[in-house]
């Protein structure tokens, strides 16, 4: 970047207006920083406002040390941007948009109403009133130097237009939900950039197992509630976890298995298949579990002995059903052991586009601890753009809003950084 005319207010480009995009925006604005906001789509946030349809989850409610390791491997990547953007500030955040928030049953924290609707209209008028000028149908297709310190090219609805920026912030998202504008197609101009970009994968997705005819019509749509589950790994099996999820045509979804998700994904990635254990009564010890099954059962079926002693019945009944060879089903000590530990073979995940979110892109490495691109100073990047994932229960949007912040923070730094030794024009 090459010296040029005085400016007391350098410009900061960012394209992507999801949350990530748009919380460095506000930051940047906040400091007295020109921001220009490019988003593909018609209008901004179009992905968080479908989100919200069936109730927004803004975070998690849980200690911030078990909150941390909801990111797995990469909690230590993360963990700094979210300390410094916790859950509590981020609650104090939309407090401070005039939308009161609660925490459900679940420990998950939901705006007032549960829409995003309201959120993201007090967003884009603070925003606004800030000065952030949003230019939407404009996709990003390449980037350069300049004099004034990056140009960009777009595709907007008058044609190709260039645009300078002292800074820019890619807050792209991932791969899931691409009629949103999620739908990588970032991946080919960042990679031809010589930038190391792991593979974008499903995330927070079903996974398809192989059931039979007469399952699949009986129970598909049927919840499996207060069960627990894990995953069998080469080295054992990954601690178990409590909810629910949903059997579906294809397989299986929900909470329960997004939790899991990271797990399961790796396993099909080096195994060829994942296999799923569940615990159908994780209530229930296997001692007493044995001698209720083993207990004498007369002229009753095994299935009506088993709802008589167990209360097991319904969709759990037919799991167990499925997945128990006619030895297993005879033996009450194998019975009981594949109550706790059902083996439920998984050979597939579903489409990416029909993920909530995906895994995989911009890998660490390529990023200082501003996330400023090690090769590119004064691009940044922020949100599901950048190589991690997480489960759903609203630690998908604070990190996204983490990130984004913390973009913002290392651009506005760098810029003054780099006005002590040089001037930056304007765009």
């Amino acid at each position: 970047m090459s010296s040029a005319s005085p400016s007391l207010t350098p410009r900061v480009a960012i394209i992507g207006a999801g949350p990530a995009g748009l919380m460095a925006a506000e930051v940047l604005s906040g400091q007295g920083l020109g921001v220009d906001i490019y988003d593909a789509m018609p209008s901004p946030g179009r992905k968080l406002l479908l989100a919200g349809k069936g109730g927004l989850n803004i975070t998690h409610s849980e200690p911030l040390e078990s909150f941390l390791d909801r990111y797995g491997a990469h909690r230590a990547f993360l963990e700094a941007h979210i300390r410094s953007f916790d859950p509590q500030a981020l609650r104090a955040w939309v407090h401070a948009l005039g939308i009161e928030t609660f925490v459900g049953t679940s420990g998950r924290v939901f705006p007032e109403g549960m829409k995003a609707a309201p959120l993201l209209r007090n967003w884009l008028h603070r925003l606004r009133s800030q000065h952030v000028k949003i230019y939407v149908r404009h996709r990003w297709q390449s980037l350069e130097a300049s004099t004034t310190g990056w140009r960009l090219q777009l595709a907007g609805p008058e044609g190709i237009r260039q645009a300078d920026h002292a800074a820019v912030i890619f807050a792209m998202g991932g791969a899931s939900w691409a009629r949103l504008g999620s739908d990588g197609a970032w991946v080919i101009p960042l990679e031809a950039l010589g930038l190391p970009v792991a593979p974008l994968l499903p995330s927070n997705c079903g996974f398809e197992t192989h059931w039979s005819e007469h399952f699949r019509s009986r129970f598909a749509g049927e919840a499996l509630k207060n069960i627990a589950a894990s995953v069998r790994t080469a080295g054992g099996t990954t601690p178990y976890r409590r909810g629910e999820c949903l059997v579906c045509e294809s397989g299986l979804e929900g909470s329960l298995i997004y939790a899991l998700g990271a797990s399961l994904r790796h396993e099909l990635l080096e195994a060829g298949e994942a296999v799923l254990l569940l615990d159908l009564m994780p209530d229930r010890s296997l001692e007493w579990l044995r001698e209720q099954i083993a207990a004498p059962r007369g002229a009753r079926s095994m299935a009506s002995h088993l709802q008589s002693r167990l209360g097991l019945k319904g969709v759990k009944a037919g799991m167990l059903r499925e997945f128990c060879d006619t030895a297993t089903y005879a033996d009450p000590a194998a019975l009981a052991q594949a109550i706790k530990a059902l083996a439920v073979p998984l050979h597939a995940q579903r489409p990416i586009d029909e993920a909530i979110s995906s895994a995989g892109g911009l890998r660490f490495e390529a990023l200082d601890a501003q996330l400023m691109l090690n090769e590119l100073p004064g691009i940044f990047c922020a949100g599901e753009m950048l190589d991690w994932d997480a489960p759903t229960g609203g630690y998908l949007l604070t990190a996204c809003m983490a990130t984004g912040r913390a973009a913002g923070l290392g651009a506005a730094r760098w810029l003054r950084q780099y006005q002590t030794t040089t001037e930056i024009a304007p765009a």
